[in-house]
This record gives structure tokens, sequence and C-alpha cells, in this order.
């Protein structure tokens, strides 16, 4: 009986339909990178210190560290998602090679600047931020675990969620913008729960790729030697 194409191979067929995901995902991230982007350039430039920026003045390593990071693990994550590329097993691991560290710096240095640097605007979303920076953390390092195990199916559900919360800054700006326009500027406690609303979001659709995914993977039949790439990626 003639086998039926694994995922990638189908995909590859189509090429114009692998781009929309990974084509909003470098948009979203293209929000907190310019933000950033800003962030260093106010750094390097000798911008005047003010109470909003006198915490990355007195402590510059974190917040570089940060920025950095995350720049490269939603940028580059997002080609994770492109189903050609991720069918190239020279292509995953390198890239993989590279987000794996990135996202544990992001992750790290997230938390300690959540833990240690003074909020100008309050400590409301403190304890929103530890959460869900842990929870990042806690997915890159199961997925480690996941793969060294060989279990890529468990390796690109974690990874997913890891990048998931990775792009919620991204998320967070379009979602608490839109509260701007609709009910004015929102209070202290307000904003902390806009920001878990987005990270709540961005997770809700990584669960949904999660089992899109899952669901395409029981329908095709994998080649051998190809469900690793095919299992391990997401899903148009």
């Amino acid at each position: 009986m003639t086998e039926k194409p694994s995922v990638a191979l189908h995909a590859a067929k189509r090429p114009g339909a692998q781009w929309p995901g990974p084509t909003a995902l470098i948009l979203l991230s293209l929000i907190p990178v310019i933000a950033g982007a800003a962030r260093l350039t106010e750094l390097t430039g000798g911008a005047v210190i003010t109470a909003q920026n006198a915490r990355f003045f007195a402590s510059p390593v974190p917040v570089v560290i940060h920025i950095v990071s995350v720049t490269v693990y939603s940028l580059l994550g997002a080609f994770q998602f492109v189903p050609a590329l991720r069918g190239r097993r020279g292509w995953h691991r390198i890239a993989g090679s590279v987000l794996i560290p990135a996202g544990l710096l992001a992750a790290l240095s997230g938390l300690w600047m959540s833990a240690f640097y003074p909020l100008p605007d309050g400590t409301a979303d403190v304890p929103i931020r530890l959460f869900f920076g842990s929870a990042m953390l806690v997915s890159i390092v199961l997925g480690i675990v996941a793969v060294r195990r060989r279990d890529f199916v468990r390796h690109g559900a974690w990874m997913t969620r890891g990048y998931a919360v990775g792009v919620g800054a991204g998320t967070q700006a379009l979602v608490i913008s839109g509260w701007l326009l609709l009910m004015g500027t929102p209070g202290e406690l307000t904003r902390a729960l806009l920001m878990a609303a987005s990270w709540v979001i961005n997770l809700a659709v990584a669960e949904c790729v999660i089992r899109r995914r899952a669901r395409l993977s029981s329908r095709i039949h994998v080649p051998a030697g190809r469900a690793v790439w095919t299992a391990a990626g997401i899903a148009r």
C-alpha cells in the first residue's frame, strides 16, 4: 500500500501556506524587539536618567541580557514554525542549539528583573511576572528533558509553550493598547490583569496548536526517519 506523505512533505508542496503563522509571530515579536532596541539606545546614548529608567542605569547587565536573548529567541523561534525548515534535521538542531540558551537566559533575566528591579508603577504585576517567567523556564527545561529521552512529541509541546510565554510582551502591547483606546489608562491592578490575560491568550493558542498537531499526526502516516521532525514541529 502506498504511504501517505508526511506533514512536512505535504506542507512543502504548498510553500505559500507555510508563512502566515510565522510571519504573524515575527510581526508580534517586532513590538518588544523595537522597544528593546530603544532601551539599548537609551542606555548607550547617555539619555537623561528618570524615575522610569533609573533601575536600568543602576544595573544594566540584566536588561541587556534580557533584550538580546528575547530578540534572538522570539525572531529565530518564529522560523521553527515553518514546515519546510522544520523538516530539515540540520536546521532544527542548529536553531535549537541557539534557541534553548537564549530562552533560558530570557527567562532567568526576566525573573531577576521582576524580583530585584524597583518598579515605579507599582508591584501588582510582580507575582504575575514571576509566575509566567517560571512557567517559561520550566517549559524549556521539560523540553530539554523530553528531547534527551527522545520523546519528540512532548519536546515539541513544551517548547511551544515556552515560546508562547516568551512572546507574551507583544500580545501585552496589543491588549493594553486596545484597553487604552476603549477604556482609557488602566490602573495598576487592571494593567497587571491585562498582562496575565495576554499570557493566557498565548498559551491557549499554543494548546490549540499542540492539539491540532496531535490530530494530524494520528491521521497521517509518517515514514520512519521523519517522525522526529514532523511530530516535533508546528502544524499550520
